[in-house]
């Protein structure tokens, strides 16, 4: 029987503000000499990917994505007065959508609206976003005719801020909503190995604290965990290999605070440098040799 072809995918979950974490860590991995042949993203994470896709995965690639996201905080793409663009998309009164500026900022990072996933020179990159209508995710990428930039705004369609897509008989949201850690997309896509960079910590949570914001981040994490409980668990029936990264901040940072870059970058570096170091090494490359099993503890060196 011939072996089935290993390939690689870096899963680059949600968490808005948060995703700076990822650029750190996508550092420390490079460094230790980690190729992906796969990317795939959800949220912030749909936006990282596709710049590692245009840009491809090198020092000087990661130096610019460090740029995009300084210019990101400087832009702000996501405005803090939550409550008053959450009525104005209840009650769909937009004279300015809010989601603009945003598109505006993918298209300067040359993600322009002809560009399109057959385009991308350096990696298969697969955006996962979510359809309200029909009830499943939507992964754009699986066609390579499919537009990156509304693939872009499908994945990180977060209301109050960016309003949702609706096109072809489908509405589309934030691809959180069905997987916001996309291991299920990357073995879909044909991943045989999967390095997970998970940018919501599910364990930090006050499990004393009351009100409505308490209530909707329990609410949240608590789908979020199952979401990933069960993708684990698809990964343990087909024998991938996986393996989570926790990139989590020092102190509390909204997500769409964008002011923190600077130390979130150093932060996700700092862990997945220490996340590696506990990796043990094999006879081959690191990644021929170990398994990564799909849980959040446990590793067997097979060398």
């Amino acid at each position: 029987m011939t072996a089935k072809m290993r390939s690689l995918a870096f899963a680059l979950g949600g968490g808005g503000a948060h995703g700076a974490l990822q650029v750190g860590a996508l550092r420390a991995l490079l460094e230790a000499g980690i190729q992906p042949d796969l990317l795939v993203g959800t949220s912030i994470g749909a936006v990282n990917a596709v710049f590692l896709a245009m840009h491809g995965f090198t020092s000087k690639a990661l130096d610019d994505l460090n740029t995009a996201w300084f210019a990101a905080a400087k832009a702000d793409l996501f405005p803090a007065s939550t409550p008053w663009l959450a009525m104005r998309v209840f009650f769909n009164r937009f004279h300015a959508r809010p989601d603009q500026r945003l598109k505006d900022f993918f298209i300067s990072q040359g993600a322009t609206p002809d560009l399109r996933f057959a385009d991308l020179p350096h990696f298969p990159v697969i955006l996962v976003s979510s359809d309200l209508n029909n009830h499943q995710p939507v992964y754009y990428g699986s066609n390579p005719h499919d537009s990156v930039l509304e693939g872009l705004l499908a994945s990180t369609a977060l209301p109050p801020w960016v309003h949702p897509i609706e096109t072809g008989g489908h509405f589309l949201i934030d691809g959180g909503s069905v997987s916001n850690l996309p291991i299920e997309p990357a073995i879909t896509h044909g991943a045989t190995e999967v390095i997970a960079l998970e940018l919501t910590n599910l364990d930090d949570i006050d499990l004393n604290a009351h009100g409505f914001g308490s209530f909707l981040t329990k609410y949240l994490n608590t789908i979020e965990a199952r979401q990933i409980s069960l993708e684990l668990e698809l990964a343990r029936t087909k024998d991938i290999h996986v393996h989570i990264v926790t990139l989590k901040t020092e102190i509390p940072v909204p997500a769409w605070d964008f002011s923190h870059t600077d130390e979130l970058i150093a932060r996700g570096y700092h862990i997945t440098n220490q996340e590696i170091a506990r990796w043990k090494p094999a006879r081959k490359r690191w990644w021929t040799g170990m398994f990564f099993h799909p849980d959040r503890t446990h590793m067997m060196d097979n060398s």
